[in-house]
């Protein structure tokens, strides 16, 4: 990726060979590059499981998600929070959303410390609701180099990633 792109305030990205898959993000003053980058990957890595994921919209709750769908019934089906994400939040929106595919993206973190404060938080949780899916993506640093193509195509897998996936009991 090139300088030229981490200047600009709207950044479009598409999904390799896929002209009609473009997303345009628009970086806010206070926002850092990474956090507008995670908010990418993850609607390039989720977007063909969950096709209408929305980028920083408000559902109406406390919280308002960095990417986010809906199920058929218009409950939420998918929570993604890109960079810091309290262990309090987490929890909150796991006691009230059934089944809900929550991710934690975050970029270039000691991934044994960032799940233990996770797990405890959960674990220790009553209420929870069954069927949550929990997962924390860990981005390497040369992220955006190794992801983004100059002209805002995004190439990546989960594979390319640290992941950890856990279902609270």
């Amino acid at each position: 990726m090139t300088d030229d792109l981490q200047l600009r305030r709207k950044w479009t990205f598409r999904l390799p060979g896929e002209v009609h898959r473009q997303l345009v993000f628009s970086k806010k003053a206070w926002e850092s590059n990474e956090h507008v980058f995670l908010k990418a990957f993850l609607w390039a890595l989720y977007v063909d499981e969950y096709p209408d994921l929305l980028i920083e919209r408000s559902i109406g709750d406390r919280y308002k998600p960095d990417v986010f769908a809906a199920d058929a019934a218009g409950q939420p089906a998918f929570w993604g929070e890109a960079g810091q994400t309290r262990a309090a939040k987490v929890e909150s929106i796991l006691k009230r959303f059934a089944g809900l595919h929550f991710v934690i993206a975050k970029w270039n973190h000691q991934m044994p410390l960032l799940i233990q404060q996770y797990e405890r938080a959960v674990a220790k949780s009553r209420g929870l609701r069954r069927g949550a899916r929990v997962e924390i993506l860990n981005f390497p640093d040369d992220s955006a180099e190794r992801f983004i193509q100059a002209d805002g195509t995004i190439q990546i897998a989960r594979d390319d990633l640290e992941v950890y996936q856990f279902t609270p009991e």
